[in-house]
């Protein structure tokens, strides 16, 4: 299936991003490379990207879509971002641009299970050559730890109702599709609990949260891309719930602001010094025209610093 990807805050990450049109980038959310197609038109012929992915689909897609000596294509987890540039070369990079969360594309594949809105088996995987699926989720971890992630990862205030219901029909027959694992979180939220959209959304985050280790790598990866860019050089972060968001927001402050002594003490004498200047005091929110065009642009934030 060829991707059809709408790149979220496209224009306002790029022109964000590339500082110097001869620069390395890198863009560790590959993708349907559609914020990669835009940077390739603002490098020079001297220009770099790297577009990296643990999906193998976007990896593939991206070789099959984009024929330019510029850009290499990586199978990899953003989270090893500093041995993807050392395999390629490269030392200090001039951009480093994440677009977290589920891609366009994996979202309207059926087959990978993501969606609610689709029958499909219970897979959730961003990576399908490992890793455990939203299947192992549903139906091996325990009650009470079942509804932790759902209230956690996906904010969901009837967790624990949620979770009973799942674990109590799994005691009949295994929960192997999304169509039946949506069934049943739907029969569980009574009416006032329904807000606006589909009552599996946030129960659907949640589990793809879990399976793919997501919120647990966010921080690692912006650290690393902090100590591997230049001076001047830039890091652009779209997220698309308040989960994210948070992470990004306090990375960057701490990366701004690394200071460890109690706010009492006078001078600093812990000696860390900041590696970036935030760049975006608030973040930048999707237009309207694109909140019009892509409904999938609303929750989107994006947050960016510069390398000191």
């Amino acid at each position: 299936m060829e991707y059809i990807h709408y790149s979220v805050l496209a224009n306002e990450a790029t022109e964000l991003l590339v500082t110097d049109a001869g620069g390395v980038y890198v863009d560790c959310t590959l993708g349907g490379a559609g914020h990669t197609s835009l940077i390739l038109k603002r490098l020079s012929p001297d220009g770099r990207i790297i577009g990296i992915d643990r999906d193998s689909a976007a990896v593939s897609n991206a070789e099959n879509k984009i024929h330019d000596p510029r850009f290499t294509a990586v199978k990899n987890n953003y989270e090893n971002l500093s041995d993807v540039l050392d395999g390629e070369g490269i030392g200090l990079a001039d951009g480093f641009l994440f677009d977290l969360g589920v891609s366009s594309y994996q979202l309207d594949t059926p087959e990978r299970g993501f969606s609610y809105m689709s029958d499909a088996p219970l897979d959730m995987r961003m990576d399908t050559d490992s890793g455990i699926t939203a299947r192992d989720v549903v139906n091996g971890y325990p009650e009470r730890e079942l509804a932790r992630i759902l209230y956690e990862y996906g904010e969901e205030k009837l967790s624990r109702r949620i979770a009973a219901r799942i674990c109590a029909y799994r005691e009949k027959k295994p929960i192997e599709t999304t169509s039946e694992l949506a069934s049943i979180i739907e029969k569980a939220v009574p009416d006032y609990g329904r807000n606006a959209g589909h009552p599996a959304k946030r129960s659907f985050q949640a589990i793809r949260i879990e399976v793919n280790g997501e919120l647990e790598s966010v921080g690692r990866a912006l650290e690393s891309a902090a100590s591997r860019l230049k001076k001047g050089g830039r890091i652009v972060v779209i997220s698309f719930h308040s989960l994210e968001d948070r992470i990004v927001k306090t990375t960057f402050a701490r990366l701004a602001s690394p200071c460890t002594c109690p706010k009492d003490f006078p001078v600093c004498v812990c000696g860390k010094k900041a590696t970036v200047r935030i760049i975006t005091k608030h973040p930048v929110l999707p237009s309207e025209d694109e909140l019009k065009e892509n409904s999938r642009s609303h929750s989107a934030k994006l947050r960016a610093v510069e390398g000191i």
